[in-house]
């Protein structure tokens, strides 16, 4: 999963776009959010696997992959399990899109892609937060790694767009590279940025 994002991103074919508010009221929930990051993250994982990384019981993961499957955000893996008690979950997609405008004619609907939005948006915030509040010897191993920035830019719309196609082509680069084989250590690292006409 690239990214679960709102509005106008860069196009790419393994990142599906989501017109459908019945989709987006699946990821609209803390737990089912995080079970597609911890998918994006470590791949194909069975339910007790995501319940290990998720502080969740079994059943409770169970329930929630199969609100996700009915949104065809996930799949069953059926391949990867050693016996059938064991079920194994895969993302359908990279990473899905929307755009709130794309349910304006249907108040209830934009209201779910709203809600959406606002939970992707804290989703953010609490990675950012948990990281602050990490302890000092987390801290010292990343050294001046960790970074955030902001900037005040005067653009047009169609320059912001630009903008916004250049970032995801640079994370991308990043995202998409070949992990060198040189024994170091490499952690998930959750990046993201927003770039949104606003005042100071």
């Amino acid at each position: 999963m690239e990214d679960v994002t709102a509005a106008g991103a860069h196009p790419d074919p393994e990142v599906r776009r989501v017109t459908d508010s019945r989709v987006l009221a699946a990821l609209a929930h803390p737990l089912r959010r995080r079970l597609m990051d911890v998918l994006k993250v470590h791949g194909a994982s069975t339910v007790g696997t995501l319940a290990e990384q998720t502080d969740q019981a079994p059943a409770n993961i169970s329930h929630h992959m199969k609100v996700l499957a009915a949104a065809d955000l996930v799949t069953e893996a059926p391949e990867l399990a050693r016996d059938r008690r064991e079920r194994w979950w895969r993302l359908v997609n990279r990473g899905v899109r929307w755009s709130t405008a794309d349910f304006d004619a249907d108040p209830a609907a934009r209201a779910v892609a709203d809600a959406a939005t606002s939970l992707n948006l804290d989703r953010h915030v609490a990675l950012a937060r948990a990281w602050h509040a990490a302890g000092d010897d987390a801290k010292q191993t990343w050294g001046d790694g960790p970074f955030s920035t902001d900037r005040w830019l005067r653009l047009t719309p169609e320059e912001l767009a630009d903008l916004g196609r250049e970032l995801v082509d640079l994370l991308a680069r990043w995202g998409e590279r070949e992990i060198p084989d040189d024994g170091r250590e490499r952690q998930p690292v959750f990046l993201f940025a927003y770039g949104v006409p606003a005042r100071p």
